[in-house]
């Protein structure tokens, strides 16, 4: 049997999930979770061979939850699902040591046979995420200017960034005047909606 722990902060999604894997023969479902630190606190009791991940959860999302996982439980492989099939996130993902990266739109027998296939040392990349994850390049922004822009895009005024980011307000719009012009938009909203597009923050 192939242990699973599965995590999404949507209810209904997850507990249909974890009934449609727990209907294949070799899978079982351990544990379930509607957020980061509970999904860590089940892989960590549960030691699944699998964690299924939502992208986007409280607390951590998945991304951050599989590097938690990558350190902690070695044994244990993950696979992301999101409803958010940005090429930046395809990426941080793989860093992050993520095996299995799917959208939401699959159906439950492909989610299965990712399982299965991770769960046997392989990776699973949805072809079409893949596709744009490669088409469409890497960030230019320095992980600095992808943390200001995201602090900007709550639309805090610099002094409030600076003070989170633990910068000189000079320096916050260096970095943003920077991301503008790296990303050839006229502005940081423009900025942020871009990055934000291709899964850059």
């Amino acid at each position: 049997m192939i242990r699973v722990v599965l995590a999404d902060d949507e209810t209904l999604i997850r507990d249909a999930v974890a009934q449609l894997l727990g209907l294949e023969d070799d899978l079982e479902v351990v544990a379930v979770a509607g957020d980061g630190p509970a999904a860590i606190a089940a892989i960590r009791e549960h030691r699944p061979d699998v964690a299924v991940l939502d992208l986007q959860m409280p607390g951590a999302d998945g991304i951050e939850v599989a590097e938690t996982v990558r350190r902690t439980q070695p044994g244990c492989q993950v696979v992301v699902v999101t409803s958010h099939g940005r090429p930046g996130y395809l990426k941080k993902a793989l860093a992050a040591g993520v095996r299995g990266f799917l959208p939401k739109t699959v159906p439950a027998t492909v989610l299965a046979g990712a399982v299965r296939q991770v769960a046997g040392g392989g990776r699973y990349l949805d072809p079409e995420l893949a596709a744009d994850a490669i088409s469409a390049g890497d960030s230019p922004l320095t992980p600095r200017e992808a943390d200001v822009l995201e602090l900007a895009a709550e639309g805090a005024p610099v002094e409030e960034i600076a003070r989170r980011a633990s910068l000189a307000a000079g320096t916050v719009r260096n970095y943003l005047s920077s991301a503008v012009a790296k990303l050839g938009v006229s502005n940081r909203h423009e900025a942020v909606r871009l990055a934000r597009s291709q899964g850059w923050i």
